[in-house]
């Protein structure tokens, strides 16, 4: 039998028609491949995260929903500072505790995409890591600080860091259940495979949750700690290295 153009058109019409509605049953069932729907902590990384994190990177409202989603409220803090060092997104990082996870130094703030950043890092990167390599959770972070009004290598010229305005944290040792203590100086290198290949796990996994990640792979600044921020770029873009 030979459809008619009309008959034609119709069949194409329907088969559209329940592609769109199956791909749209298919993205609710996967939020995390659906760019229209808000980022959780519970979803697993997608196609859409990157869209959603450079989204959250670009509104207080939008990583506060997130935020609020998975339990962690913390106050913004008033503003302080000025200039190219003026820190108008502040906040006691709240997230790992919110995780069971201590940060150390406590009391560390910083702005509210980067406590989002720690909080994804941590459920999807960190703790998945440490129990696929040692069988165990990391009970402790620890860092080099958050805010420092400074250039990029610390010179008085060049662009401005990530830090000068807390959008950034720079991440030292991990402290696992067993009390053992792994460090970035010591081990990213280091004679142990396991306490190696767990460091550059959570440097990887960072890239999913974080603007910009720089380990000791980069440069001899940073031999001793992985530079977390959330820097907004055109376009979403992100550094990994």
């Amino acid at each position: 039998m030979v459809l008619s153009r009309f008959d034609q058109f119709a069949v194409a019409v329907l088969l559209a028609a329940s592609f769109v509605l199956a791909s749209l049953a298919w993205l609710h069932d996967h939020p995390e491949h659906d760019p229209r729907a808000p980022l959780t902590l519970a979803e697993p990384d997608g196609w859409a995260t990157g869209r959603k994190f450079a989204a959250l990177r670009s509104s207080r409202a939008v990583c506060g929903a997130f935020l609020d989603s998975a339990g962690v409220n913390t106050p913004a803090l008033p503003a302080t500072g000025n200039g190219a060092c003026l820190r108008d997104d502040r906040q006691v990082l709240g997230a790992p505790a919110r995780l069971g996870t201590l940060l150390r130094p406590q009391g560390g703030q910083a702005t509210c995409a980067v406590d989002a950043g720690l909080a994804r890092w941590i459920r999807h990167g960190v703790q998945p890591a440490a129990e696929a390599v040692f069988r165990q959770k990391v009970v402790r972070i620890e860092h080099l600080g958050t805010a420092s009004c400074r250039r990029i290598g610390g010179g008085e010229r060049g662009n401005w860091s990530e830090h000068a305005t807390g959008n950034a944290i720079d991440i030292a040792s991990f402290v696992l259940a067993d009390g053992s203590r792994i460090s970035v100086a010591k081990d990213w290198n280091g004679k142990d495979a396991a306490t190696s290949r767990f460091l550059h796990d959570v440097r990887d996994a960072a890239c999913r949750s974080f603007s910009t990640v720089l380990s000791p792979d980069y440069n001899a600044a940073h031999a001793d700690h992985l530079h977390l921020d959330q820097a907004k770029r055109a376009g979403g873009w992100s550094t990994c290295r």
